[in-house]
């Protein structure tokens, strides 16, 4: 039998690391690989530059909003593709551990996991979704 309040506070765990994780890997693009050297990355493999901006963005907001627990079962579901993307177009040829060169695919795989069980637990404690009556 699951424990809502133990429930609501494993959410707003999973909230929190996720949504730090995505900042975090916001930040590594903007203020070590630069923004202009991630569009050159991502021009390096085929996409457009322009989605590196795109890419940034949606870490930025979306690790805020997950943090600030504002939708965040839609925002949890909206980064998916961006994770299956990076599977998809950079580690997945790499093989499935993460220690592989070029990283393999189990690291935004188990990220996927926690984006898909945070859609189902939904905003969780302390989430200022539902004060703001936006969740």
């Amino acid at each position: 039998m699951t424990n809502p309040e133990q429930a609501a506070v494993a959410a707003l765990l999973l909230r929190l690391a996720l949504g730090v994780m995505f900042l975090a890997h916001a930040w590594v693009k903007i203020k070590v690989f630069t923004p202009a050297g991630t569009a050159q990355y991502f021009k390096s493999l085929g996409l457009p530059g322009e989605l590196a901006y795109l890419t940034m963005a949606a870490e930025i907001v979306g690790g805020i909003l997950l943090i600030l627990g504002i939708e965040t079962r839609w925002v949890a579901l909206a980064l998916v593709p961006l994770m299956l993307g990076t599977i998809v177009m950079v580690h997945g040829k790499a093989g499935w551990l993460f220690t592989n060169k070029d990283g393999g695919w189990e690291y935004p795989a188990f990220w996927i996991v926690g984006l898909l069980a945070l859609s189902l637990l939904g905003d969780g404690a302390a989430a200022l979704g539902p004060k703001l009556g936006l969740s």
